[in-house]
């Protein structure tokens, strides 16, 4: 594997396109998501080898949750349950030192969900080669409003008369992940669909014709090297 300069330090992703790859296969809505977070688990190690520290994925929106049937949701939230219960998956992320950060609006997930992602902190909390950001319970202009609300509630209580961008920010959901270098969204959707509005200020974006679960280790090189050729000017 030829190495890449100027690796992303904080990749972020979007992985689109799960159902219409199973749709497109004749498979059960299912399998297109199971083999999604399946390739997800490879799209982390492969993103540790080509040198990234930070990965922040997109796992559930709380759009998802408010407008997908009760149906389609209890199979998302049983999958995820199972898939982050599973010996197999975790023994990946230990043996490779993967940290994984769960970052949402929880209170919306099912007891068992919640309960399985806590557990999945709490073995790879120690880890530091590579921390994976799950955003699941979330929504860009969602966590504005509750950063925004939270602020406002603390000038109330502290009698000040202004909110400030770091008040702001200091109250997101999200504010411990860093602005992303670079967004890579899959399935041919040029869209960042409320995808952390508040870090993707400079970020880099790349658009991958593919469905998530056809994506590459190979498409993944390209679109860093991609990357490592732009110039950023960060408004300069």
């Amino acid at each position: 594997m030829s190495k890449i300069e100027n690796v992303p330090r904080h990749l972020a992703l979007i992985p689109d396109g799960n159902r219409r790859w199973s749709k497109s296969k004749g498979l059960k809505l299912l399998r297109g998501y199971s083999t999604g977070i399946r390739k997800f688990i490879d799209f982390s190690i492969w993103s540790k080898e080509f040198g990234i520290k930070t990965l922040s994925v997109w796992a559930l929106s709380t759009e998802n949750i408010r407008n997908r049937s009760k149906s389609e949701l209890s199979m998302f939230y049983n999958l995820f349950t199972k898939e982050a219960s599973d010996p197999k998956i975790l023994s990946d992320l230990v043996s490779n030192r993967v940290r994984v950060k769960v970052i949402g609006d929880t209170t919306m997930l099912p007891a068992q969900l919640k309960k399985a992602l806590r557990k999945v902190e709490a073995k790879t909390r120690k880890f530091t080669d590579l921390t994976i950001n799950l955003l699941i319970g979330y929504g860009g202009r969602d966590d504005i409003v509750h950063a925004a609300r939270m602020a406002a509630m603390h000038a109330v209580r502290t009698g000040s008369t202004s909110i400030s961008e770091s008040d702001v920010k200091a109250n997101l959901r999200t504010n411990s992940i860093a602005d992303a270098d670079l967004i890579i969204r899959t399935s041919g959707e040029k869209r960042l669909s409320g995808f952390l509005p508040w870090q993707s200020t400079y970020s880099e974006l790349y658009f991958a014709k593919k469905y998530w679960p056809d994506f590459s280790k190979k498409d993944l090189k390209l679109a860093l090297a991609d990357y490592s050729r732009r110039q950023r000017r960060f408004g300069r």
